[in-house]
């Protein structure tokens, strides 16, 4: 009879074991339209910088404001959120207009927000932004 209770333990560690894994799972899943980030883009104007520091074709990271911002044309801008919709991690780097994300390798187009490689499937979402007063301001109202 001491052997019952010890199998019925068992079985009840491996469920509790097997819930918690799961939560794992959906902790990471690609399901997530914006990952863990709650608000992935700016909730106020925030200043960037001068315009003519991104160059014609080419895009730049702005990590602390969160904000990616490409230069499709000669006073042309577009941007988007720099935090990466799989799991909410800022990307780290813009190389060759590919945005990527140092926490599971999602790479994004930063021209385009698209994600060209996985684990992220959601592109990024798109920031407004203006040049004002010499200075590219990104976020609402822009």
């Amino acid at each position: 009879m001491s052997g019952q209770p010890a199998a019925r333990r068992t079985v009840l560690k491996g469920a509790a074991l097997a819930g918690v894994a799961g939560l794992g799972a959906a902790a990471c899943s690609t399901d997530s339209k914006l990952g863990h980030a709650r608000t992935p883009t700016p909730t106020a104007p925030v200043e960037l910088g001068a315009p003519d520091e991104i160059p014609v074709g080419e895009s730049k990271l702005y990590r602390e404001q969160r904000v990616v911002v490409t230069c499709p044309a000669k006073g042309e801008f577009k941007a988007f959120s720099a935090q990466c919709t799989h799991a909410g991690c800022l990307l780290d780097k813009v190389e060759k207009n590919e945005g990527h994300c140092p926490c599971h390798g999602s790479r994004f187009d930063t021209t385009t927000g698209k994600a060209v490689h996985g684990p992220a499937t959601v592109p990024l979402p798109a920031v407004p932004v203006r040049v004002e007063g010499g200075k590219l301001i990104a976020g609402p109202d822009a």
